[in-house]
């Protein structure tokens, strides 16, 4: 995505002047991003947090003009007032790695703006949330604790064609537990909700695509190893996968469509159905540029990441 922090682990701060970040948007929309995720708060491991206001300046900008292009464009915050104020400003999707834990209010502000709500599986802040890696079953606990979110939600009024639900791969997840998520993904489709996939250049993936000394491979040269992520959770019947470039995705999911229909399996873009099954708030304003994800149904927009967090970390900025 367009990311609006100085301390990205993948850019480097590269887009955090408005005008790069609006630029650099416009330029993924070009190669096939479907959604674009604006943040302006890092979650990496360690990280601390930024004042509010400093939040707000740094993704306001950087969401009214993109939607003023067109862009569909999400807000990757935890706080309920900097969801309030993007949507406002044109943000049509609210991207909580905290699933509402993190602020009290964001379920009550979801149920207002009536935007569609990503709740991601989290247990902590970034500072602790290595700390929290304990499971029984780490699926069957995922699963449960979404589920429990899920309810929680609709206590506040949020309405469940708002949802969508994310694993939340490397958070409070740092090694192989985020494997049997990824093969598991059938379990959270239990919920009936679309799936977002957001393993894009995280940690585990530069452990396992380590060299021979131990050293994990650093962030950019796990895209290759992302994209055969995005091509097996569309498989899967991921709704949406979360990504730092573009193109090799969009080609991994078409691949993954042709795959599917061909084996008489249309499970590409949702759980077991078609996108008609995501939230209506994006059913109705989401414009897929990919004709093959499009066709008979299939349809499973790519998300654009904000892309900061450090080398050693999973979290999606």
């Amino acid at each position: 995505m367009v990311n609006v922090t100085p301390d990205s682990f993948s850019d480097g701060g590269e887009w955090f002047e408005p005008s790069a970040a609006v630029a650099h948007g416009l330029e993924l929309l070009g190669e096939g991003a479907d959604i674009l995720d604006v943040g302006g708060e890092s979650t990496r491991p360690g990280s601390v947090r930024v004042p509010q206001d400093q939040e707000l300046a740094r993704v306001l900008p950087v969401i009214e003009r993109l939607a003023a292009h067109g862009a569909v464009v999400s807000v990757d915050t935890t706080r309920a007032a900097v969801a309030e104020r993007a949507v406002a400003a044109g943000a049509r999707i609210v991207n909580d790695v905290s699933g509402g834990l993190a602020d009290p209010e964001m379920g009550r502000a979801v149920a207002e703006t009536g935007a569609a709500y990503v709740a991601m599986h989290w247990r902590g802040h970034a500072d602790v949330m290595d700390d929290l890696e304990v499971y029984d079953d780490v699926v069957a606990d995922v699963r449960d604790e979404l589920a429990a979110r899920m309810a929680a939600l609709h206590d506040d009024g949020v309405r469940p064609d708002q949802l969508i639900l994310d694993p939340g791969l490397g958070f409070a997840k740092a090694g192989v537990l985020n494997w049997p998520l990824l093969a598991h993904l059938d379990a959270l489709h239990q919920l009936g909700r679309p799936v977002l996939v957001g393993a894009s250049r995280k940690r585990f993936l530069g452990h396992l695509l380590a060299d021979q000394a131990g050293r994990p491979a650093p962030p950019r040269a796990r895209d290759d190893a992302t994209a055969a992520i995005s091509a097996l959770s569309a498989a899967a019947g991921a709704w949406c996968v979360r990504v730092h470039t573009v193109r090799a995705s969009v080609d991994a999911v078409k691949v993954a469509a042709a795959w599917t229909a061909a084996d008489g399996d249309a499970r590409v873009g949702s759980p077991g159905t078609s996108s008609r099954s995501a939230p209506e708030a994006l059913t109705s304003t989401v414009a897929l540029t990919t004709e093959s994800w499009t066709a008979g149904g299939q349809d499973m927009p790519t998300w654009q990441d904000s892309g900061a967090g450090n080398d050693d970390g999973g979290g999606p900025r």
